[in-house]
């Protein structure tokens, strides 16, 4: 009997990483879920995942939590998801250098670590898919959302030159862009506005009449027209994961096929002014 194919998950507490950890075990992959705190490692465990703790923003967490699932399936690993990251609202010039830095660590440079960790295992065996979760934002630039923007844009890029020097190795690699997802992200990201900006630096700003009215669009919590489950982003995942020839990029939600046309067919300034005009009808 062939061993069940095996897949690593990053950010499996909620939202888009536990729905493709209970998928995919549905469909017979043998997975090992990761979440970046010991009681969410253990909630996992007791849905019967193997699961382990990997926290991006603690490096040294993500070799430890590798090798222990390369002990369990006796060095071999199929595919990586890479998911899980936050968001930082705000006017860039309101973001301070130690929060962009903090939010590369989770949201960048730790996925290249885990990735950086796999690729010797993947290449040693000849073959392995490793699929970044990345975002409408990852090719669409919007007001007040630089700091996530620019890790994702970030991401595409790294993701891009990878796939090209993995050529030919029996590895490939996959970006999802989702658009609007029912998860935590937008309770996360205003635990991380209070973190970072707070009361002082709102009073403090130019744009405070505008975060004050986003802030109450987001506490309300609403979920708007083209907002979809956590398990729209599974289905292209399984494509890039089992297709013979997986897709560079699988775009989810109807805005992010839309702007995607936008991107290709406005100017700059006038895709400019249409995305200003979103933004401002959002306040």
């Amino acid at each position: 009997m062939a061993a069940k194919r095996t897949i690593l998950i990053t950010g499996c507490s909620t939202g888009i990483g536990a729905e493709a950890a209970r998928l995919l075990r549905g469909r017979d992959w043998r997975v090992f879920a990761s979440a970046r705190r010991a009681e969410d490692v253990e909630a996992l465990k007791a849905q019967g995942f193997e699961a382990v703790l990997i926290d991006y923003e603690a490096p040294e967490t993500i070799a430890p939590a590798l090798q222990d699932v390369l002990a369990r399936t006796d060095g071999r690993l199929d595919a990586l998801f890479n998911n899980g990251a936050y968001a930082i609202p705000g006017a860039l010039e309101d973001i301070s250098t130690d929060a962009l830095k903090t939010l590369f660590q989770a949201n960048f440079f730790g996925w290249h670590e885990l990735t950086r960790q796999v690729l010797p295992v993947m290449l040693a065996q000849g073959h392995g898919r490793i699929v970044q979760c990345s975002s409408i934002l990852g090719f669409i630039a919007m007001p007040y959302r630089g700091a996530y923007t620019a890790s994702k844009f970030a991401l595409e890029g790294y993701s891009d030159t990878l796939r090209m020097e993995l050529a030919g190795t029996g590895l490939h690699v996959s970006l999802i862009e989702p658009g609007p997802i029912a998860t935590a992200f937008t309770a996360n990201a205003l635990a991380n506005f209070d973190r970072w900006i707070g009361p002082e630096g709102l009073e403090a700003s130019r744009h405070a009449a505008a975060y004050a009215k986003r802030r109450k669009r987001m506490e309300a919590g609403e979920p708007g027209p083209w907002k979809l489950p956590a398990g729209a982003v599974v289905k292209p995942l399984i494509h890039a994961l089992e297709a013979d020839r997986p897709r560079a990029r699988y775009r989810v939600t109807i805005p992010t096929h839309v702007l995607a046309v936008l991107k290709r067919v406005l100017s700059t300034r006038l895709l400019d002014r249409f995305l200003g005009e979103a933004a401002r009808k959002e306040e």
